[in-house]
């Protein structure tokens, strides 16, 4: 932190950062190495981000930091839905709905390959929003996951994969629709052209196509457990799928009731098919999906005499603690990404790469640069209302297909919200699967790694294809 507060003296006023934008992101990476403690890394990151601009205001700079970003409207978003899906998720296991579910399952489901089969079809077919995916997937195969000896980091791993990697390619998604209106904004189309553009530019989003053919190749035996995961899976099947340090998931069941099989699937199959009906509605909002859900299932359990209203209401709050922690890595991670702008990481990081601009490389460049500031970041959204800025007049100067381009920036968001340690994605992923968020990601990089270098060589090929 010394060394910080020392660098910030070599750089005059209104001079760039330069390479020193770099360095708080670089230091999270190396602290989360050796404490494997995502939150404490993040922090130490913001802290020096903040001695990097001004080390005589720390204090005020973190309270100022710390007030703007509980106050945007996406923190707010988070936490609110964040929150209602852990007291959601709680409620459908008090009142035994996971538990008919997983039975339910189980009576079906006779071997480990068509376990982490149905994980990938359930995470396919819970397309609307990578959040839902994260928790209800994890939610509902945990248990099924536990009884054929498959780690929790598995788990994590089949549920993330299918998270961000397929909520980009289809048009019908939060991410459809937030890109969508990006798009507009920065000139890329014209208004109401956006969704248009968005879905011409799927069959390039490379990145999402290869997770999700790497995800169904492991959950099928073909491609074997690469490094950390080896480990864990051979821990899970000599007795021990959670793994030591996991964080506190399963929620409690002390007001656990039995109902037949066939009505607790229909209490856990209807308060779902509401959160996705009500979600679509409210034009792809999980918020508004979350909240009638929630009344819905409420309701439900109370007619059933299930849960009385005071455990229904014990159910929610006790859920929305389970959950803040990952709301508190996912709050820190914003706050990294205002350090980094003020920093200006990502201008950098573009400019660094502009020598090397031709058409031809454009869209592999783009995927290159723009998935290590969403991986130093954390930030699969955030990022991009200043990147767009840059790339787009990139892509019209060199008159590079917009569909392509658009293709290697969603590609380049979902491997950093795959990737990344902290990236709400992950984190929602290991907590719901019953891991941290640290496990999940050594574990899992091996096979993101797999699918950005693919990613990486097919843009590339595509860039000389379509000049």
């Amino acid at each position: 932190m010394a060394a910080f507060a020392y660098l910030s003296t070599q750089v005059s006023e209104g001079e760039d950062y330069g390479f020193y934008s770099l360095l708080p992101a670089l230091l999270i990476l190396f602290v989360a190495i050796i404490t494997k403690k995502p939150l404490e890394s993040i922090f130490a990151g913001v802290i020096a981000g903040l001695l990097l601009l001004d080390p005589a205001n720390l204090i005020s700079g973190l309270g100022d930091l710390s007030m703007e970003v509980v106050q945007d409207d996406t923190i707010v978003w988070i936490v609110l839905v964040c929150g209602m899906m852990g007291g959601l998720i709680n409620m459908l296991e008090r009142g035994g709905s996971v538990l008919s579910f997983g039975k339910l399952m189980a009576r079906r489901i006779k071997t480990r390959r068509g376990t982490m089969l149905t994980t990938c079809g359930l995470g396919v077919m819970v397309f609307i929003d990578d959040y839902l995916n994260s928790l209800a997937v994890s939610a509902s195969m945990k248990n099924l996951t536990d009884r054929f000896g498959i780690s929790r980091e598995k788990l994590a791993f089949l549920v993330d994969s299918t998270a961000a990697p397929v909520c980009i390619l289809v048009p019908i998604s939060t991410w459809a629709v937030y890109f969508a209106a990006l798009l507009e904004d920065n000139g890329a189309v014209d208004k109401g052209q956006g969704m248009l553009l968005y879905i011409q530019s799927i069959p390039y989003m490379i990145y999402g196509w290869v997770a999700l053919l790497v995800v169904f190749l492991v959950a099928m035996g073909i491609l074997g457990d690469i490094g950390p995961m080896k480990q864990a899976e051979k821990r899970a099947q000599a007795g021990q799928p959670i793994p030591d340090d996991a964080p506190v998931t399963d929620f409690d069941t002390s007001h656990l009731k039995h109902t037949s099989p066939w009505v607790g699937l229909m209490n856990f199959v209807l308060p779902m098919l509401v959160l996705v009906a009500a979600s679509v509605y409210y034009e792809i909002d999980l918020l508004f999906g979350a909240l009638v859900a929630s009344m819905f299932t409420m309701v439900l359990y109370f007619w059933q005499r299930l849960l009385n209203f005071s455990q229904l209401v014990d159910a929610m709050l006790d859920g929305f603690k389970v959950m803040l922690y990952p709301i508190a890595v996912v709050c820190a991670g914003f706050m990294l990404k205002e350090v980094n702008d003020q920093l200006g990481m990502t201008p950098y990081i573009i400019d660094a790469l502009s020598p090397y601009l031709s058409k031809e490389m454009l869209p592999a460049l783009v995927f290159l640069s723009m998935a290590a500031v969403v991986f130093a970041t954390g930030s699969s959204w955030g990022v991009f209302v200043v990147s767009l800025p840059i790339v787009i007049p990139m892509a019209l100067t060199l008159e590079m297909s917009m569909p392509l381009t658009v293709g290697a920036l969603m590609s380049a968001s979902a491997f950093g919200s795959h990737a990344c340690f902290f990236s709400d994605s992950t984190v929602l992923s290991s907590q719901g699967s019953g891991c941290t968020p640290m496990q999940h990601a050594l574990t899992q990089i091996p096979y993101a790694l797999i699918g950005a270098v693919l990613t990486f060589f097919l843009l590339l090929g595509m860039g000389y294809l379509f000049s």
